[in-house]
């Protein structure tokens, strides 16, 4: 029986989660769930936001549904004991180097988008990003410069093996999509995207049937408003990848729309109600290698929508538990 650990988190974590679970366990599949603190809820209850005890549940599961973290009242706090700490502490600990952000505008919430409803529409993407490097791993601090001045840096940096495992991960992706890869870098300035972008070109070698092209990130952000339809997979670092999903979640109306999963090989993943819902899918998807029970989430949700359901994010009156409620009745 495989097993999946709950980590609700903060705010509205619980919330979500727990339609999520619900979606889950009408599936049928056999998983068992356990429960784990994590975030602010954690940090108040333990004085961690990873506890060891979660840690360990996290190392044991299958897989792991993720809520939210974040409490304003943890804001003063040293870095490393904020809420979001425990996401960067998942990832290093379980190797969760690359993370799938599907975006895809639901027929019916076209009115949603701030995009025309012609251009939001053919809204169909992945976004991948790399997890474990970049500025928010690299070293960090502050110091005084020679002339007294506060400094505070952050060092970017990739070596190529960090590089190809995730351009790997893109061209996969790819190959079971529609077959086109954007890699997106700053090339033209920065050292580490050179080698970002010579190491994608060399594993485009094992992949001749899939179309690569380049594109650098300001660019890649004008184009996620101008015509996001072109894209298929979009492969980046950690950085440009944060941004650039975070953006291309207001293309389809809310970043409560994109789930997203983060994986350390084929057969794991971890998720972070329509988010908590849909990260279901991505569990069952790209965790388990389901595919079937997959689409069945994901035409259950679209089928919700149709029926206008909408909650607070989408400008809806409908409740999370009432999102939850139609999601199951369309479950088929």
């Amino acid at each position: 029986m495989a097993l999946i650990a709950i980590l609700a988190g903060d705010g509205i974590g619980p919330e979500v989660t727990a339609e999520a679970r619900r979606v889950l366990g009408a599936l049928d599949l056999g998983f068992s769930f356990e429960e784990g603190l994590v975030g602010g809820s954690a940090y108040h209850a333990t004085g961690h936001p990873l506890p060891p005890e979660t840690l360990a549940l996290a190392k044991r599961a299958d897989a792991i549904l993720f809520g939210a973290v974040g409490d304003p009242s943890c804001d003063a706090l040293e870095r490393s004991l904020r809420p979001e700490q425990a996401i960067l502490g998942l990832r290093k600990e379980l190797s969760l180097f690359a993370n799938l952000r599907p975006a895809k505008l639901f027929p019916g919430l076209e009115d949603a988008s701030a995009l025309r409803p012609e251009v939001a529409s053919a809204i169909d993407l992945l976004i991948l990003r790399e997890l474990n490097g970049d500025v928010y791993f690299g070293e960090k601090g502050m110091r005084t410069t020679a002339t007294g001045l506060r400094e505070g840096y952050d060092i970017m940096s990739y070596n190529e093996a960090e590089v190809r495992r995730i351009a790997v991960a893109g061209f996969e992706a790819a190959r079971r999509r529609r077959g086109k890869l954007c890699s997106v870098d700053k090339a033209n300035v920065l050292e580490t995207s050179q080698l970002w972008r010579d190491v994608v070109i060399e594993t485009a070698a094992q992949y001749p049937d899939i179309a690569l092209t380049h594109m650098y990130v300001d660019n890649a952000a004008m184009q996620l408003v101008r015509n996001p339809g072109q894209f298929d997979v979009i492969v980046t670092g950690n950085l440009f990848g944060d941004i650039l999903s975070d953006q291309a979640s207001m293309c389809v109306g809310s970043i409560g729309m994109l789930a997203s999963a983060s994986i350390r090989s084929a057969g794991s993943g971890m998720s972070s109600e329509w988010r908590s819902i849909i990260a279901t899918e991505r569990i069952i998807a790209h965790g388990f290698a389901l595919p079937e029970p997959a689409d069945r989430i994901e035409a259950a949700v679209s089928a919700a929508i149709g029926k206008g359901v909408r909650t607070a994010d989408l400008g809806g009156t409908h409740s999370t538990r009432e999102m939850g409620d139609a999601v199951l009745a369309a479950l088929v």
